[in-house]
């Protein structure tokens, strides 16, 4: 069983998970999709939960690039991708533009939404 938590406050982030779940179920496929409300189910606060794309399969939990290429590895026409992202120098890269670029971009973006909506 594959489990999803991302921030589906994130459109882009929303996005991209819904054309993921809707792969997964012209394939046959099923995933579990959190959003920020169920962030306690994995022990996480609301806000921990925005900064990072997280995965559970298998009773195991991925997150950043690592999850990405867990749910990739599931669905056809992105398993080249999986495979791809996993080799060393790529994984590296991928890890580091992640971490330090796209995941934080995001976080910020998020931030962003939630001040305009407190004003």
């Amino acid at each position: 069983m594959t489990q999803i938590l991302h921030n589906d406050t994130c459109p882009i982030c929303a996005r991209e998970v819904a054309s993921y779940e809707q792969l997964a179920r012209k394939n046959g496929l099923h995933f579990d999709v959190d959003g920020l409300d169920k962030a306690g189910d994995w022990g996480l606060d609301e806000d921990s939960a925005a900064k990072v794309f997280r995965v559970r399969h298998d009773g195991q939990i991925y997150e950043g690039v690592a999850a990405f290429r867990v749910l990739w590895a599931q669905l056809p026409y992105w398993r080249h991708v999986a495979w791809f992202t996993g080799l060393p120098v790529i994984r590296q890269i991928g890890e580091f533009g992640y971490t330090y670029a796209a995941a934080p971009f995001l976080y910020g973006m998020h931030k962003r939404r939630q001040a305009r909506a407190s004003k």
